[in-house]
């Protein structure tokens, strides 16, 4: 359950916020801000112990699964990953998996977010077979030089 107060209320009875803290999370809201949520240190640790758990639970299951059978588990939550080949399903379930669990060890879900973004877009590749079979083709010619992505020229400040 959460509580919802305004920060005119905590700055004027922290001790009464902190009361409800003891009771569930607060939710404070700000007109000038997103709203911050606040919780108990030992119920934030208690989660993050959980998310870790379930975490590595999922990855066991989904890893002693023929990949077919986990590809389909996730096709409710993510359709996209039946228009994949198997091998790139199996590759999904196994990247999914793995992002799964660090986020959870790390408490930072961009990494399973980064994860589903570019599974989906691969996805929207094989979606498309003119276009798969595009980027599948090797590569032939010379492109020429590569730039350096930090913008420097490497050969500045040398002499010929």
């Amino acid at each position: 359950m959460v509580t919802e107060v305004q920060w005119s209320e905590l700055q004027r009875d922290p001790k009464h916020v902190a009361r409800l803290a003891d009771e569930g999370d607060v939710r404070v809201w700000r007109r000038d801000g997103v709203p911050l949520l606040l919780t108990r240190e030992d119920r934030a640790m208690a989660s993050s112990e959980g998310s870790v758990t379930a975490a590595r639970a999922l990855r066991n299951v989904l890893m002693h699964l023929p990949h077919d059978l986990a590809a389909r588990a996730l096709l409710d939550e993510f359709p996209w990953v039946d228009v994949m080949p198997a091998h790139a399903q199996a590759e999904f379930v196994k990247d999914f998996a793995r992002a799964f669990q660090a986020s959870a060890e790390l408490g930072e879900w961009s990494v399973l977010t980064q994860t589903i973004v570019e599974w989906r877009s691969t996805a929207i590749v094989y979606a498309d077979p003119a276009l798969a079979a595009a980027l599948s083709e090797p590569i032939e010619g010379d492109f020429g030089p590569v730039p350096n992505p930090m913008g420097e020229d490497p050969d500045a400040g040398e002499e010929g």
